[in-house]
């Protein structure tokens, strides 16, 4: 299995980059939010996956390990297949995509080409507890599987993921850390819920 390739960034496109490392040229499907970061000619590292079918073998680019998780939860739908899951990716970013299912944003799904009705409501059922359960996810969009997330972020996601909205949360968190600034995570969230 491989994670990522490092190179340089040989030929890019909407759809496709070449990454050459070691003198081989590596041809990778991306999604336009990757695209929207990469730069021609730039050392870059694309996290990728390996999609292998009896009749092909693809690389699918991403710039981050956020953009990877979000595409393997999607292709894990039936009916969601690599070239649609890339479609949604190119569509909403990983950060409106992942928000879109946890508060079940029917509507929002639906307005990706090729994802119907049923399809959205699929997408619901299978990942809501799925994306909610695979890692603590702020809706800033900062996975934490490497850093450390600071008070205030993990409080937020906790709190966000209660129901409450993210932007009354930050007001609540910001003027309790002003009042309070050694202020304990679990003391964080009580002082949160008295004020919201």
């Amino acid at each position: 299995m491989y994670d990522y390739i490092k190179g340089i960034l040989a030929e890019l496109t909407p759809t496709e980059v070449v990454l050459e490392t070691n003198n081989i040229g590596y041809k990778i499907l991306i999604s336009l939010q990757t695209y929207s970061k990469l730069q021609p000619g730039a050392n870059t590292k694309l996290y990728i996956y390996h999609h292998i079918r009896e009749d092909i073998e693809l690389f699918f680019g991403f710039y981050d390990k956020e953009e990877r998780v979000i595409f393997c939860h999607l292709i894990e739908v039936s009916g969601i297949g690599p070239n649609t899951a890339r479609t949604m990716l190119s569509s909403m970013t990983s950060e409106e995509i992942r928000n879109a299912i946890i508060t079940g944003d029917i509507n929002k799904l639906k307005s990706i080409k090729g994802i119907g009705l049923k399809t959205a409501q699929r997408l619901l059922i299978e990942l809501k507890d799925k994306i909610i359960k695979g890692g603590v996810a702020d809706i800033s969009g900062s996975f934490y599987e490497g850093g450390v997330p600071t008070q205030r972020e993990e409080a937020l996601s906790a709190l966000v993921l209660l129901g409450f909205s993210k932007q009354n949360v930050e007001k609540v968190l910001d003027s309790i850390l002003k009042e309070l600034p050694g202020c304990r995570l679990e003391d964080l969230i009580k002082l949160a819920l008295k004020r919201l």
